[in-house]
């Protein structure tokens, strides 16, 4: 069975229905609910979903939110200390955000493409992380 790694972006796009990355997101999640994909996130990026909705939406609305989110099949990985050295080497090496060096090696871990339509990951090379693209419109 494939397995697919949902970084934040990704989520957010789906939670706040946001043009054909939601559509392609659900699509996923029902895949993962019949069993034909396994979907993975990490902690780190979890978090990262909760405190932007909190910003976006206020922290009841979050809440409600993220409670609706854990209910989705979708694995929640922990952050352990080889995932998070990994993620510390990817940082060090390109332009991109701690959070997304970690949804960068959770996908390598899980020898996984990562779902997203973050213009910096997006903008690495091949070598570095396979993805799938996602786009807002």
């Amino acid at each position: 069975m494939s397995v697919l790694v949902l970084d934040a972006w990704a989520v957010l796009a789906f939670l706040q229905r946001e043009g054909p990355a939601a559509v392609v997101v659900r699509r996923l999640l029902r895949r993962a609910a019949r069993g034909n994909v396994r979907l993975r996130m990490n902690v780190v990026n979890l978090g990262e979903v909760y405190y932007r909705l909190i910003q976006t939406t206020g922290s009841e609305r979050a809440a409600a939110r993220l409670h609706q989110l854990r209910r989705l099949p979708i694995d929640v990985l922990p952050a352990r200390e080889a995932l998070a050295l990994s993620a510390a080497k990817m940082k060090a090496a390109h332009a991109i955000s701690y959070a997304d060096a970690f949804a960068i090696a959770t996908a390598k871990a899980e020898n996984a493409r990562l779902v997203t339509g973050d213009p910096e990951i997006l903008a690495l090379p091949r070598s570095v992380v396979s993805v799938m693209g996602l786009r807002r419109t």
